[in-house]
């Protein structure tokens, strides 16, 4: 993970056991879940301009993760997949060391050595994100059987799509964690699709969190377009957790209005009618109407949470592109906590190389 210094955003405070969220947690969950939303629909117009290489969107998924995020407690560790945005945006992650994570400029915490939405933020104990399908899910367990045996009060998430349930990974993961009552949270975001794969082209189970059964532990659904729900599910997980009563697998079931990436075409395996459905039961434009009916918000007052959003990332891609881009050397940084001598010779050739207009940077 790469060391964030720079001053932290505010992050919602999670309630008190067993107490719901108020109307000012959730009207901060929303102003996250805007936030991520307008970053979404903006970086995907940044890669098709060719300002940035990659983007993983996660529309359609912004309450599952805003929910686990303000179900859990600072100390938790999470191992992403690759489009928990919203999740580290509600860890406290702030939006600029994104963004120039996105652009890979010289800001770029893990200095342009990931794809674009790979980050990973230390201070917010969120772990680098990787592709390869799964991987996280087993660090997850480890990580979690290591604060077992140190006896940290601490519970690991691990986040993951249908389409993980089907790896070696899964497998691996949730029978140690079983075996072992291993304090992870196994969130998966049943999102319909495995990039193409439809749900019901993958497993015969009635549910997902049902496969917790074979491996000794509780599986739960939820309606992972309720925050309050997921919110209510994670808490519990988390209290199971560290009370030394083992893993949960909590299945929130979401719909994933976007596509897989920004290299997919969802229209050649979906149609639009089923798209549009599912658009009806958007969680943010339903918790908008909660808190509009609740006379948490009114027109005025919602429309001045996009408009600050909207400024707040134009201000974020503003810094990144005219941020000095990375020294030619950074691929150098890293490797070994004290230099080697052989590296450091590599390391003044290289710089010679780059002074005598051999390597242009």
């Amino acid at each position: 993970m790469a060391d964030s210094t720079a001053s932290k955003a505010p992050a919602p405070v999670p309630s008190g056991d067993g107490a719901p969220l108020s109307h000012e947690q959730r009207l901060e969950a929303y102003r996250q879940m805007v936030l991520a939303r307008v970053t979404d629909e903006r970086c995907l117009a940044l890669q098709r301009q060719g300002r940035i290489g990659f983007y993983a969107p996660l529309i359609g998924q912004e309450a599952a993760q805003v929910g686990a995020a303000l179900a859990l407690r600072d100390e938790d560790w999470a191992f992403p997949a690759y489009r928990e945005l919203a999740f580290a945006l509600t860890r406290g992650v702030p939006l600029q060391e994104i963004i120039d994570q996105l652009f890979g400029n010289g800001r770029d915490l893990i200095k342009g050595r990931q794809m674009p939405n790979h980050f990973g933020f230390r201070d917010q104990h969120f772990v680098v994100a990787s592709s390869p399908i799964g991987t996280q899910i087993t660090q997850a367990v480890g990580a979690a059987m290591a604060a077992q045996r140190r006896h940290d009060r601490i519970a690991t998430i691990a986040f993951f799509g249908d389409g993980a349930t089907s790896s070696n990974d899964f497998h691996a993961g949730l029978n140690f964690a079983g075996v072992f009552r291993a304090p992870t949270i196994f969130f998966c975001q049943n999102n319909e699709w495995a990039i193409s794969l439809p749900r019901e082209k993958q497993t015969r189970s009635a549910t997902l969190a049902e496969k917790a059964s074979a491996y000794g532990f509780s599986g739960v659904v939820v309606d992972g377009n309720e925050l309050g729900a997921v919110y209510a599910a994670v808490r519990e997980a988390r209290a199971r957790a560290v009370r030394g009563d083992g893993p949960t697998l909590i299945e929130a079931q979401v719909y994933r209005l976007g596509p897989h990436s920004t290299s997919d075409d969802p229209r050649r395996y979906r149609t639009d009618a089923e798209v549009e459905a599912a658009r009806r039961n958007d969680p943010v434009l339903r918790l908008q109407k909660e808190l509009t009916e609740e006379h948490v918000v009114d027109a005025s007052s919602d429309q001045k949470i996009w408009e600050a959003a909207r400024a707040q990332l134009a201000a974020a891609i503003d810094s990144a592109e005219k941020a000095a881009p990375l020294a030619p050397t950074s691929f150098l940084e890293d490797v070994f906590a004290a230099p080697t001598p052989r590296l450091a010779e590599e390391r003044a050739a290289f710089e010679g190389l780059v002074r005598d207009g051999v390597i242009h940077p």
